[in-house]
């Protein structure tokens, strides 16, 4: 049964979870999605299938996620749950990302523990294990595509904003900078500068209007 609108965001109608069950029950979906990561699927999710959140609430959100301590996967559903059920919410979406790929994992590796000292099986893992690296791999590029599409939009302009994305790429895989230096210097740099053109933006918006 598909979740009931309930608000308009740029022009497309957006939905909710019904309950905590129903939030835990989708985010377990999700989890169980992400072979190589759950953010690759959560955008195709969250925002096309169940229509919980505009593209650009994703970006925002998976931002904060990205600049927090800890695994952003984790953080996203904490904001998520939080954004529709508070601290409730926050758990429940936080048990559900965790809960099922747990159990999962546990039983994969008494299996694979029982049947360790079997060639067959060994090398049956390591082709299988490939394969989904490389459908990861591709999950990945697609969603990093998916979520520039609103980058159009950002107050910096898609230009300045496509620069920033290859200095940060070419800090990070040419550079080998660490990841938390690359967010505290450019990101900061980037937070100060939307921060002064929207403000500026703000403030002229009242002179043109009188």
């Amino acid at each position: 049964m598909p979740d009931a609108p309930t608000s308009t965001t740029g022009g497309s109608d957006l939905a909710q979870p019904r309950s905590l069950w129903h939030l835990f029950v989708a985010f377990s979906v999700l989890a169980l999605q992400g072979f190589g990561g759950v953010i690759a699927v959560a955008q195709r999710e969250l925002c096309e299938r169940r229509r919980w959140l505009t593209p650009q609430d994703f970006v925002e959100l998976l931002s904060g996620a990205q600049v927090l301590p800890g695994p952003n996967v984790c953080n996203l559903s904490l904001m998520i749950g939080d954004r529709f059920f508070g601290w409730r919410g926050a758990l429940v979406a936080l048990s559900g990302m965790i809960a099922a790929p747990m159990a999962l994992m546990l039983l994969l590796a008494w299996l694979l523990g029982e049947a360790s000292h079997v060639a067959q099986v060994q090398g049956l893992i390591k082709g299988a294990l490939g394969g989904i690296a490389a459908v990861a791999a591709g999950q990945i590029v697609g969603t990093v595509l998916k979520l520039a599409a609103p980058i159009k939009d950002h107050v910096l302009g898609w230009p300045t904003c496509a620069a920033l994305a290859a200095l940060a790429f070419s800090m990070m895989a040419f550079l080998h900078w660490p990841l938390v230096w690359v967010l505290l210097g450019l990101g900061s740099l980037t937070c100060t500068g939307t921060y002064l053109l929207l403000r500026r933006r703000a403030l002229s918006a009242p002179r043109s209007q009188a």
